[in-house]
């Protein structure tokens, strides 16, 4: 079949094929685009590369000016009613798309091809926009030699040049330009991303979110994608012992959890005070932790952690409730070191006027609870920890079950889940037994993060991914402070540590290929993993900072933005006047065809005949053949040879056949 549609191909006339062959790569160049524009952006833009390749096939005329005006205020009309915006990110994006599709309905002459390739590289750097990962770069890298080859192939007007060999010059215009793009890489100014990432709406997938609505999902939908990584400094904790923590949820009006309101008047880098009453004790554990773009202003860390991560330009500060943030969201890639101390103690060690926020439930709901809260007081009265300890008791012994298909809850969440349905994920379980620690008036509050990840061999981090996201508890106990209860664990203890993790659905091939050989499978996502995280630490993560110490390890104290200007200007200069001097000197002493040119003038003007020394080979074959007549027909014949082989590309010999014969030559006397 292959065979048969590259006999067809070969046989279009020339301009049907390059056409063909541009529409290829403009598709290719818009694919990664699909899962971002809308979906009748994605539709039309394949209907028109279709129908210009159909009139590209048949060769019919292009459509006329009221065709090209009608589609265009389409295009415009549609963005418009689905962005409400013809400005920014996405509506330019979507804008840009149709626009190189439509481009390609006007395609008659050679300068209506160069504004396609523009557009065409345009677009190819917006798919950046939205992913900076290894496999979009490496997608990215081949629509741009394929751009590279319709560029190369539109200077070859004579002819039917094979596309073959436009590729291979188009590859070797990228491999001399890698050089340059490489010191551009390491050392023109860095500077913040000019757009940002999207708001992803989390409700129905895995992940953290700045509120929890309980029981409105009725099936959780793993999402495996990497959250963060973590590289410890030495042998790190155990498994169960692995909660980030994220978003500390007080605030519960019957449905939604939500964070405290923050306090007014405090300056951010002063957020951090008494109130947290943190005391840790035991080694720190020291980490490494490069965090995704989420467009949260959240710091992960190991809970808990008293100093502040570190990081160039990391402004952080932490909250009363242990929740570390920074002054702005995090839309880049972002790397930072910290330490925590997984033995700590935090809040007030005697019950304050806060701790009435994190014992208030709305009026009129969860009567059955109220009711569970009071038989458990009737039985323990006085007594916290045996209140706790019977809830959790409750929950291991009650037939409760964790699952990620609980179905839509109604108004009493937690009536439902104690005493009707009996199963949910880890936000059903931790927000109904917070509910149950508030009836018997205990302090207690939500806190969500990541429990967990999993360790590559590979490269020895740690990957911690959305699917990892948990919902835990904090209870508020006289003398102890605020202690973590996992209720999660009392339900599924496989759920908390390594025994059984949460995986997410697995793709075709990937499924199929663990199905057969799971080890393989698996070694191949760690390799793959520790690739891409080789990409996010030594590319994406090359920052600012990191250009500043480069500067530095070169001998300057105070590097800033002029010296790396200077410094790199210095690199264009000297390597600008050292391909000059190679090139002049490649060229004129060390060019083979020169040389022997040069070794015949010698020997002839050792035996009389006068040259110049601009005398080109057929200037010297009249000059001999004049000096000694008939005997010096073989040299003259071989000298225009020698001029036939410089200038003309149906040379009968090449320059070594050439050299070989000069040696053979019989020299006229």
């Amino acid at each position: 079949m292959l065979k048969a549609l590259g006999q067809r191909l070969a046989t279009l006339p020339r301009e049907t094929r390059d056409t063909l062959f541009l529409l290829a790569v403009i598709a290719w160049v818009v694919l990664p685009h699909i899962s971002h524009l809308p979906a009748w952006c994605t539709l039309l833009t394949a209907a028109v590369l279709a129908w210009r390749g159909r009139l590209a096939v048949r060769q019919r005329p292009l459509p006329g000016r009221w065709w090209m005006a009608g589609l265009i205020v389409l295009t415009l009309g549609l963005t418009l009613f689905t962005h409400r915006t013809l400005l920014g990110r996405d509506a330019g994006v979507t804008l840009i798309v149709l626009m190189l599709a439509l481009k390609t309905l006007e395609l008659r002459a050679k300068r209506d091809a160069f504004v396609i390739f523009f557009l065409g590289f345009f677009a190819m750097l917006t798919n950046f926009f939205f992913s900076q990962s290894l496999l979009t770069a490496a997608a990215m890298m081949l629509a741009l030699l394929g751009l590279l080859t319709a560029l190369v192939n539109a200077h070859m007007p004579a002819g039917r040049p094979s596309l073959l060999e436009a590729a291979r010059i188009a590859a070797r215009m990228a491999l001399l330009g890698a050089p340059v793009m490489a010191v551009l890489f390491v050392l023109f100014p860095r500077f913040a991303p000019l757009w940002g990432i999207p708001n992803d709406a989390l409700s129905g997938r895995s992940g953290l979110s700045s509120e929890m609505r309980v029981g409105t999902i009725a099936s959780l939908a793993l999402d495996d994608s990497i959250a963060f990584r973590v590289k410890f400094d030495g042998e790190p904790p155990r498994q169960d012992q692995i909660y980030f923590r994220g978003p500390v949820l007080s605030v519960f009006d019957g449905r939604q959890w939500r964070e405290l309101e923050p306090r007014f008047g405090v300056p951010f880098t002063e957020f951090i005070g008494p109130a947290a009453r943190l005391e840790v004790a035991g080694t720190p554990v020291r980490y490494e932790v490069t965090l995704q773009p989420n467009n949260r202003p959240w710091l992960l860390l190991l809970d808990a952690a008293a100093k502040p991560p570190v990081a160039p330009g990391l402004e952080a500060a932490m909250t009363s409730e242990l929740k570390w943030f920074t002054a702005r969201p995090v839309t880049d890639l972002l790397r930072y070191r910290a330490e925590s101390h997984l033995q700590f103690r935090h809040g007030p060690p005697v019950r304050n006027q806060v701790m009435a926020e994190y014992s208030e439930l709305p009026p009129g709901f969860n009567p059955r609870t109220h009711d569970l809260a009071r038989r458990l007081l009737a039985q323990h009265p006085n007594d916290r920890e045996a209140q706790v300890k019977a809830a959790l008791n409750l929950l291991f012994n009650g037939g409760y079950t964790y699952t990620l298909e609980p179905g839509v809850f109604g108004a009493h969440t937690a009536d439902e889940f104690w005493f009707d349905r009996k199963e949910g994920f880890c936000e059903h379980i931790a927000s109904a037994f917070v509910v149950l620690m508030r009836a018997m008036n205990i302090p207690a509050r939500v806190v969500t993060g990541y429990q967990g990840g999993e360790l590559n061999t590979v490269d020895g981090y740690w990957t911690i991914r959305q699917s990892d996201a948990h919902a835990w508890t904090e209870v508020w106990l006289a003398g102890q402070g605020w202690v973590r209860i996992d209720p999660t664990g009392a339900v599924s203890p496989g759920r908390i540590g390594s025994f059984q993790r949460l995986q997410a659905p697995q793709g075709v091939f990937a499924g199929a290929l663990g199905a057969v050989n799971p080890t393989l499978a698996a070694n191949l996502r760690a390799a793959w993993e520790a690739l891409n995280n080789s990409w996010n630490q030594w590319v994406l993560n090359y920052t600012q900072s990191k250009q500043l110490d480069l500067l530095k390890n070169l001998g300057f104290k105070s590097p800033s933005w002029e010296d790396l200007s200077y410094v790199l200007l210095a690199i264009i200069v000297i390597v600008a006047l050292a391909g000059a001097a190679w090139s002049y000197w490649e060229r004129v002493q060390h060019d083979p065809w020169l040389r022997l040119l040069a070794r015949v003038k010698r020997r002839l003007r050792q035996q009389g005949v006068s040259l110049s020394p601009a005398a080109p080979p057929r200037e010297i074959a009249t000059a001999v053949t004049a000096r000694f007549g008939p005997e010096a027909k073989a040299l003259a014949d071989w000298l225009l040879q020698l001029e036939e082989q410089r200038y003309s590309r149906a040379a009968r010999r090449d320059l070594a056949a050439l050299r070989r014969e000069f040696k053979q030559l019989a020299w006229p006397q």
